[in-house]
């Protein structure tokens, strides 16, 4: 199939910093990888950089998404081209109902591919279908988005906003922080049904928990700003006995 994703050499920092020292990492079309490391690892300068915030600075390497050289890229163009960012804390915007929120989100990337808008009926019964599949309450369509949600119904927010962009390269970072089992099952299932031979997910967390769900085709471990070892699932069996003291 090819990778969908392609890192060389990547070094980043922020301000005189330097987070990133040399990430290398594949990601092939319709898998799913773990990037798991202990705090300050630079897991989310790795995700900062993927979606394109301007303080992170990329000072070495390369990324290709898609065979397209994602740093010349703005984070709208990202976007637009498939990459999806779950928030480890999803924001709240008042006065924004769910319902306008995803017709405007759904209509630029139709406007960006060179599609039409998608008609108020045809949105409706999209919108009702996706509801139904995260099993999200229908009332929620009219809520503002994120105001006075639990962390459980955030997360189920972010799984069905996944489900109608269906993004290309879905990025999770750190989403099951603080999360009880019934909200992790909600991330897992909604993970596990839109996974397909075309997409892929990266899910960046320092906890074992929801890879007990999601069961990811490769674990790479992000140490100090670089990439200290890969493997399969296996080596969260390894970090979870051991710790990230043995790489």
């Amino acid at each position: 199939m090819g990778n969908l994703l392609e890192i060389k050499g990547l070094h980043a920092r922020v301000g005189d910093k330097e987070i990133l020292k040399g990430v290398d990492l594949c990601l092939p079309k319709g898998e799913v990888h773990a990037v798991m490391g202990p705090n300050g690892a630079g897991k989310s300068t790795l995700n900062a950089v993927l979606t394109g915030r301007p303080d992170y600075e990329v000072t070495a390497g390369s990324i290709l998404f898609d065979g397209k050289n994602l740093l010349e890229m703005s984070p709208e163009e990202r976007s637009h081209a498939g990459i999806f960012l779950s928030f480890q804390y999803p924001v709240e915007i008042p006065g924004v109902s769910i319902t306008a929120f995803m017709k405007a989100a759904v209509n630029a990337h139709r406007k960006a591919a060179g599609l039409p808008e998608m008609k108020g009926a045809e949105f409706m019964k999209l919108l009702r279908e996706k509801m139904a599949f995260v099993k999200m309450k229908p009332e929620f369509a009219k809520r503002e988005v994120n105001v006075g949600f639990s962390g459980g119904e955030k997360k189920r927010n972010e799984i069905f906003q996944m489900a109608m962009l269906e993004p290309t390269l879905s990025i999770l970072d750190e989403t099951d922080s603080g999360l009880d089992v019934d909200a992790l099952k909600i991330v897992a299932d909604g993970v596990n049904a839109l996974r397909s031979p075309e997409k892929s997910s990266i899910i960046i967390t320092h906890y074992q928990k929801l890879l007990e769900y999601v069961r990811p085709d490769r674990v790479h471990v992000l140490k100090d700003g670089r990439i200290v070892a890969s493997g399969g699932p296996e080596l969260i069996e390894a970090i979870e006995n051991k710790g990230f003291e043995q790489f």
